[in-house]
């Protein structure tokens, strides 16, 4: 019976988890394309999320797409299958310049803590934190290149790769094996943003950049001076 009651436990917490995360990352995508200025900032909008000003864009098609990925990885973060996240920004060449990764870990409660106030206060203080470095991480990055676009990753098991190809939405909106040009980086620079961990939320974000980015930048700086 102890068993068959915290894998129950482990699983309420996973559902929770998911989709607290699945909340959070939208506005995390959100804000990352517009704090990068992948697109303009006229098709973004100022709200608030955890009591702290994002920024949302505006475009249907594009808020549609990020929707979409969340709707299908959802289902893998409440069973625990994701590793990690990252929103992948690429140049015009389809060139990965900079990656940021959301690590997620398992949560570490048990499910009598969801119905805690301050616990649930805590994991908001915690996401608080995450967007609020983001919203300052210009400071610790290169400008990117003109014309990027974007991409998400999931790293999970092949296993559940597969069953997420098997699942009938995913057919409709249809995921596929990254190639290793999207997964490697050559000569890349870590920038840790923050980790933080909750009873819910186990989670570490940080940028990978690209060198030859950054060299690129301060060779243009060099000649405009």
């Amino acid at each position: 019976m102890q068993r068959e009651e915290s894998a129950e436990q482990t699983v309420d917490l996973l559902a929770v988890s998911g989709g607290v995360l699945c909340e959070f990352l939208e506005v995390a995508f959100h804000l990352i394309l517009y704090i990068r200025e992948v697109y303009p900032a006229i098709v973004f909008e100022r709200r608030k999320k955890y009591n702290v000003p994002v920024q949302m864009c505006c475009h249907p098609d594009l808020n549609q797409y990020i929707l979409d990925v969340l709707q299908m990885v959802k289902p893998l973060l409440e069973k625990g299958e994701v590793e990690r996240i990252a929103m992948v920004i690429s140049n015009n060449k389809f060139q990965p310049v900079e990656r940021f990764v959301f690590e997620i870990g398992s949560p570490e409660e048990s499910s009598a803590a969801l119905s805690d106030d301050n616990f649930l206060l805590h994991t908001e203080k915690s996401l608080r934190g995450f967007l609020l470095k983001i919203n300052t991480c210009d400071a610790l990055l290169e400008p990117i290149p003109p014309g990027c676009t974007f991409s998400i990753l999931v790293y999970t098991k092949e296993s559940s790769f597969l069953k997420l190809q098997e699942n009938r939405k995913a057919q409709e909106f249809p995921w596929v094996q990254a190639d290793e040009e999207n997964i490697l980086m050559k000569e890349s620079t870590l920038v840790p943003l923050k980790s933080s961990t909750t009873g819910i939320l186990k989670m570490q974000l940080f940028v990978e950049e690209c060198a030859d980015k950054v060299e690129k930048s301060t060779e243009k700086t060099a000649q405009e001076q």
